[in-house]
């Protein structure tokens, strides 16, 4: 009789031959090499004010914060921060969650549910389409980007509610969703837009306060938000930003609000301080796009709209190998494979941080320029960045 998990050597293997094992590289302290693969896109999870936020809230609150947030999670501490943030992305109100992804799963199962519709982008985030999947309402997978094809799922429907979810900012791509289109849409057929702005939170819009900001859509009463900590605001942890309304019925039907443990104070107290960090220094959102730019000039890619700045080399292989050797020549890149991206698409995904020093940047783009010309050779993309995410491409 063969072991009942055998089957996990087969798979291992056929992901090694396809190169598309993945393994942990943990970090050690000390001398980094340049990071252009994390998402600490405004450099503030080493800003000696935002640890400070954390080692305050640590000394007053303890580790952890010893139950969910209807119990003894809730902290003063959580409560300042839901309002500064709300006031921040001009929202009435928020809700912070242990992470973005149990914030997308309980904003998306608690407002949608049987006789329900919810309408998802096809490039959606991995957290979007498992909050789909557990909403128990009717999905349909559009394709990206496309308010046309909104609208037709939107009118053909039989249910009363309509829930349209998005990502403002493409994880793996970088480009900006059409929101005033994707808004107008929802409004003409009577359905909520939610959007996650994980990636646009502290980059685009006056100020970093994202995309819908941007767009004069931050606080209307058809849209609501996600948002991550752990990327502009070098924290951890996750947030709706919603009507008042909403995040009521969120506290009352969201089960990965109501049955997980509370965000730990210290990064509460951190995701604090990198908030008012960004409120006084709103330079720099400008100052991770001017990095960005200078990246992708490096690159041969086109201007970046966002943080992020995808190098399509197409074999997978090909990428990790540039990856490599970046990493041999001291700069840390992303490197996104299938599943993450489609097939024939694996990439170097850099992400710009405005913290970045002139020589870092200079030293980073020579790097790159010399290993992409090395690789690029062998590199053969298939299909161009952006026109063929999968349903559910990771961070």
């Amino acid at each position: 009789m063969t072991h009942p998990l055998s089957w996990l050597d087969d798979r291992a293997a056929a992901r090694r031959d396809a190169g598309l094992r993945r393994e942990l590289r943990p970090r050690a302290p000390g001398a980094d090499p340049i990071d252009l693969a994390g998402n600490d896109y405004l450099g503030l999870s080493r800003d000696p004010r935002v640890v400070a936020g954390g080692v305050d809230a640590l000394r007053v609150w303890g580790a952890g914060s010893t139950g969910s947030r209807l119990v003894t999670g809730s902290t003063t501490l959580h409560a300042d921060l839901e309002r500064e943030l709300a006031a921040f992305c001009g929202f009435g109100d928020a809700l912070v969650f242990s992470s973005g992804y149990t914030a997308n799963l309980g904003a998306v199962t608690a407002l949608s549910g049987p006789g329900a519709l919810v309408v998802s982008d096809a490039a959606a985030h991995a957290s979007l389409v498992d909050a789909c999947r557990l909403s128990r309402a009717r999905v349909q997978v559009v394709p990206h980007n496309d308010p046309a094809a909104v609208g037709e799922a939107l009118a053909a429907r039989s249910e009363e509610r309509a829930l349209v979810v998005t990502d403002s900012v493409g994880s793996a791509d970088g480009d900006l969703a059409p929101l005033a289109e994707l808004h107008r849409v929802c409004r003409a057929h009577g359905a909520v837009l939610l959007v996650d702005e994980a990636h646009g939170l502290g980059v685009r819009g006056p100020g970093g306060r994202g995309l819908l900001a941007e767009h004069g859509l931050a606080g209307a009463d058809d849209v609501l938000a996600t948002v991550t900590l752990s990327k502009a605001l070098g924290s951890q942890g996750g947030a709706v930003l919603a009507p008042p309304g909403v995040t009521a019925h969120l506290v009352d039907a969201a089960r990965s609000f109501i049955f997980d443990t509370g965000l730990n104070p210290a990064a509460a107290g951190s995701a604090l301080a990198a908030l008012r960090v960004l409120a006084d220094e709103p330079w720099r959102a400008g100052e991770v796009l001017r990095v960005a730019g200078a990246l992708a000039a490096a690159t041969g890619v086109p201007a970046p709209s966002s943080a992020v700045v995808p190098v399509v080399l197409g074999d997978a292989g090909v990428a990790v190998a540039a990856a490599a050797r970046c990493l041999q020549a001291g700069l840390r890149v992303g490197c996104f494979r299938p599943p993450s991206v489609p097939e024939g698409t694996s990439r170097l995904r850099l992400t710009a941080r405005a913290d970045l020093r002139v020589d870092e940047l200079e030293r980073a783009c020579e790097t790159l320029g010399r290993v992409l010309s090395e690789v690029r050779g062998d590199a053969v993309p298939q299909v161009p960045a952006g026109q063929a995410q999968p349903h559910g491409a990771a961070r």
